[in-house]
């Protein structure tokens, strides 16, 4: 165990500290705060000025401030709600404190002559100063002076307040840093402390100056562990996969088209992994519809032609149904069985894939999180394929690699991950990308719109409908909203069918059962439906040739990866393809250059380091959903200039002060950190 670990058997370490027991150390281990060190390094989010009091007098509306006085009058107003109003005087001027909740212990206490000092944001209120529920202290005497420093502002939750905050981290600055410094750098206990009490004078670029030294030691560890995951690799072995029976040529002759040079690249790259007894661990970048799901599939030939299975783990039950569809004509003329596994099966179904499996008699399950599932025994696991990646969980994808003896793993996106997070969070992994599009793959023309042009794009449509285009309408909600600018996908079908009467259409969302799901995207796939109304569940693994034209509903609440992908799902034929980004009349100054961006590139890598920019990378890699390893200070796109510096620092230390080096590691550790072979 670390020394910034879960302490055993989850034993918080700060109920040694003075006013801390069980009840407040649950609330702290939700901030996942359990030892003194995580406290040094749970950062104030902001600072306010409590180090004067400022005269009643000169209050200013909407300036928070810090004042004191003696209480003139206590009463208890009515009016729409019932308050505790207490009239305050600290002799150049008045201030009325109101309290809409309040104990009786407050009424016995908020007397008369009592003195007290406040903290809050005045407002008027006719012609009277007034602070609703401002933070307080009662003193029997004057008010003590005010604080020599800024007040920190800390990330809470529900329960635990700022004040029981601060005295927590004032109590660990007390104990001090105990974690390892670098030499040769500025000090991190001076940086630390910095930051938890700052001068009331200090520049914000000194506060910035510290917040970063801490990034640059924690994103140094973060490289570290990723190359002790490497090392650790190394001397691991798993089973080869070298060529046997040359079914991959076969495959490769009854495609019906050629793959791009790229394709071909990091196929050889996967290729030369397979042959080898070291567990692969390659990551596969490409962008939306670059062809990267053959190469899982000539990857799974080299199992199956050893007489051992693979796994592929899709986020979503449509896109694990179009893998399905796709290995299964892919292999099925190769004696490879494919089967599906999701959690909507019926029982009895359920029970004879998983029989299946468990015999060897199935060489390829494709699968959600019922891949996951304690019941699901592969017969000899020798390759896991995991598609959209940073859409499942830490613990998710470790137990999907436990299922094997060591199997080797292709991690795919269609998420292009800008250079600087591929430093920072894949140094551990082999990457391929994918720079290059098939040569059907048509230029899309995006149109940004606002919604109330609506009916000129109905207009346009209908020409187009009425041939043999193939049309998908997208919006974010199944049911209707109390907000009547956001648009659902029943309101939306019945909207289009009254404009398309004659227009064969059906609605597609998460929560239609499989079979509805799976009839609806098989007819719209060979025709018979001219328009998909759906939800943004066809974000990835819809490959529909014929559709040309995509409509997204409120876009502006959308991510730009997530557009960009929906963007993806036309142009794959040989039609002219369109995307049409409604919007409301004032998306908002974010919500426009995301949509500018995208209407303005197709580069899914432009994209994404544009949305880095914008974003920033949690929300780019979905790890703010997932649960992922999240830095407890760094910020990837605040602080990626760094990341070069800090690779060579990094592979410094580990070279020449390996003790240095994981001493550094276990000053930053975190429970999450310990997967290493995820």
């Amino acid at each position: 165990m670390t020394s910034s670990s879960v302490p055993l058997q989850g034993v918080s370490e700060l109920i040694k500290l003075k006013g801390v027991g069980p009840s407040l150390a649950q609330k702290l281990e939700r901030l996942g705060l359990f030892v003194v060190r995580d406290l040094l390094l749970h950062l104030p989010s902001r600072y306010e000025d409590r180090t004067r009091y400022w005269p009643l007098a000169n209050l200013t509306p909407g300036t928070a401030a810090l004042c004191h006085g003696e209480i003139v009058e206590a009463r208890i107003g009515y009016g729409q709600r019932r308050s505790l109003i207490i009239t305050t005087f600290d002799g150049t001027g008045y201030a009325q404190l109101r309290f809409f909740h309040f104990s009786r212990r407050q009424q016995q206490e908020l007397v008369t002559g009592v003195k007290m000092r406040w903290f809050g944001e005045p407002r008027f209120s006719g012609q009277a100063i007034e602070i609703v529920h401002p933070e307080y202290r009662v003193f029997t005497g004057d008010p003590p002076p005010p604080d020599a420093s800024l007040a920190p502002v800390y990330p809470t939750t529900d329960g635990l307040g700022q004040n029981r905050m601060r005295a927590l981290a004032q109590q660990a600055l007390a104990v001090g840093w105990d974690g390892y410094e670098l030499p040769g750098l500025p000090s991190m206990r001076a940086a630390i402390t910095k930051l938890h009490q700052p001068p009331p004078t200090t520049p914000l670029t000194e506060l910035d100056a510290a917040v970063r030294r801490l990034a640059m030691d924690e994103l140094l560890a973060h490289h570290v562990l990723l190359k002790e995951r490497q090392v650790i690799r190394q001397r691991q072995k798993t089973q080869a996969l070298p060529q046997a029976q040359g079914l991959g040529r076969t495959l490769l002759a009854q495609l019906g088209f050629e793959l791009t040079n790229a394709q071909k690249r990091c196929l050889r790259e996967i290729f030369t992994d397979l042959d080898r007894e070291l567990p692969m661990m390659r990551l596969v970048q490409g962008d939306v519809g670059s062809g990267k799901t053959i190469l899982a599939a000539f990857a799974a030939i080299r199992a199956a032609e050893h007489g051992a299975q693979t796994a592929l783990m899709a986020p979503t039950e449509i896109l694990a149904e179009q893998h399905y569809l796709n290995f299964s004509d892919w292999l099925a003329p190769l004696g490879i069985e494919v089967t599906l596994l999701t959690g909507t099966l019926s029982a009895p179904v359920k029970r004879n894939r998983l029989e299946r499996i468990r015999n060897g008699e199935v060489a390829i399950v494709i699968g959600t999180h019922a891949l996951f599932q304690r019941q699901v025994e592969f017969h000899e696991l020798a390759l896991a394929v995991i598609d959209e990646q940073h859409r499942f969980g830490v613990h998710q994808r470790m137990s999907l690699r436990h299922k094997g003896r060591l199997p080797h793993q292709l991690i795919m996106t269609a998420t292009p991950i800008p250079r600087t997070l591929t430093m920072a969070l894949y140094a551990d992994l082999d990457i391929s990308v994918i720079d290059e599009l098939p040569k059907n793959r048509q230029p899309i023309n995006t149109r940004l719109l606002p919604d109330t042009r609506r009916q000129e794009v109905l207009d346009w449509l209908a020409p187009r409908l009425a041939k043999d285009d193939q049309v998908y309408w997208v919006c974010n909600l199944i049911d209707p909203s109390e907000d009547k600018k956001l648009h659902c996908v029943t309101e939306l079908l019945d909207l289009l069918a009254h404009a398309f009467p004659e227009v064969p259409m059906a609605m597609l969302h998460g929560r239609l059962p499989a079979s509805d799901k799976q009839a609806s995207m098989a007819a719209f796939k060979a025709g018979e439906l001219r328009l998909l109304v759906a939800t943004t569940v066809i974000e990835v693994g819809v490959d529909v040739p014929n559709a040309s034209v995509m409509v997204i509903e409120n876009s502006e609440r959308l991510g730009l990866a997530q557009l960009h992908q929906l963007r993806g799902r036309v142009g794959r034929g040989h039609k002219r393809s369109y995307c049409v980004l409604l919007h409301t009349e004032q998306p908002g100054a974010l919500a426009t250059a995301r949509l500018q961006a995208l209407r303005d590139s197709q580069d899914g890598f432009v994209i994404a380091e544009r949305d880095l920019e914008l974003r920033g990378p949690g929300d780019v890699l979905g790890t703010r959903q997932t649960g992922d390893q999240q830095f407890r200070v760094a910020d990837l796109a605040r602080d990626s200039e760094l990341l070069e510096q800090i690779t060579h620092m990094g592979d410094e230390l580990l070279a020449a002060d390996p003790n240095s080096a994981t001493a550094l590691l276990e000053t930053w550790a975190t429970p999450d950190w310990g997967y290493g072979g995820v």
